[in-house]
């Protein structure tokens, strides 16, 4: 007997153009409430609150399919969509150049730097690489076909066709994309590399880490050295395998060797305040290798970044 598939649900178009390159929000009412109105159900769904929920009835911001606005008291109806910009939250710039790398019909590859967040998520909204090239290149329906830490610079690639997007996500999803990152981290000469690293990581909900568990692997990196000076300081290549969340600062703590400037690994310390750019974690996503699905194109291509701490140690420490 045929396996049954599931029908994919077509969304509606959104009828609110973006704002600052960041899409408004779209809600669907479930199949059961709460609430007894579409007004109800938002406040009990929503965290703003129910004047700021009430005042954006009241200003017309909340609107269905047609974009005309929708009335507070409209009866709960299950599966009906509403559309609202959210209120950005006050973000400081990050003061450091979203460069490109490669750019065609179908993709853009742009260079990440330290800080930016890829795509827009909590209090990271404008100030994301996703809002900021949609803005700069005039790409509205632009979007991200994965996500690299904040914290982390490098390549990140983007798909400029919402139908091809699945293409490129699946050359993630099933490994046909080569990634290298490049770290600097202490030097330790007892340590045998090269060699691949091979555990169970879980990241927990709520938990700002990640920690390696007993089981069956889903974790691999590839660790390399590829150089290392008199001040105890080494340059690692690193080759992930499969992308568990902070696999790369998981396995390099792991070792002994934790990548410098990282917050979480291998304790998590005090939050910086917002605009602090001092002393970014050592991480680059070097190089990403791919056959192109939609045209065939072979693309090997680099970031132009350098890694502080190696480049300028005394700089980078002082936080210059």
């Amino acid at each position: 007997m045929a396996p049954v598939r599931r029908r994919r649900r077509i969304l509606p178009p959104s009828p609110l153009p973006q704002r600052d390159g960041v899409d408004p929000v779209r809600l669907r009412l479930p199949a059961a409430g709460p609430g007894a109105t579409v007004r109800e159900h938002l406040v009990a769904r929503l965290p703003a609150g129910a004047g700021v929920v009430d005042g954006m009835f009241d200003a017309g911001l909340i609107v269905g399919a047609d974009g005309r606005p929708v009335p507070a008291d409209t009866p709960y109806a299950p599966g009906l969509y509403v559309w609202f910009h959210r209120e950005l939250p006050s973000e400081v710039p990050v003061p450091f150049p979203l460069e490109i790398v490669y750019r065609d019909e179908h993709i853009v590859v742009a260079d990440k730097p330290h800080f930016l967040a890829t795509t827009p998520r909590g209090s990271h909204v404008a100030e994301t690489a996703l809002a900021r090239l949609r803005r700069e290149l005039g790409i509205p329906l632009l979007g991200a076909a994965h996500r690299l830490d904040r914290l982390t610079a490098g390549l990140v690639l983007f798909t400029v066709r919402p139908e091809e997007r699945g293409a490129y996500q699946t050359l993630f999803r099933d490994r046909r994309m080569h990634k290298e990152y490049e770290a600097v981290a202490p030097h330790d000469p007892a340590l045998a590399l090269p060699r691949t690293v091979r555990s169970r990581i879980v990241k927990e909900r709520g938990v700002l880490t990640a920690r390696e568990v007993e089981g069956e692997p889903n974790a691999l990196s590839r660790v390399e050295l590829l150089g290392h000076r008199a001040d105890g300081l080494a340059r690692y290549r690193l080759v992930p395998g499969t992308g568990q969340t902070h696999q790369l600062r998981v396995h390099m703590t792991a070792l002994g060797v934790p990548i410098l400037g990282d917050p979480l690994y291998p304790q998590v310390t005090a939050p910086v305040p917002a605009g602090d750019f001092r002393r970014p974690l050592q991480l680059l996503a070097r190089t990403l290798e791919f056959t192109d699905p939609v045209t065939g194109v072979e693309h090997r291509l680099h970031s132009r970044r350098t890694l502080a701490a190696w480049t300028s140690y005394e700089q980078w420490a002082a936080g210059q």
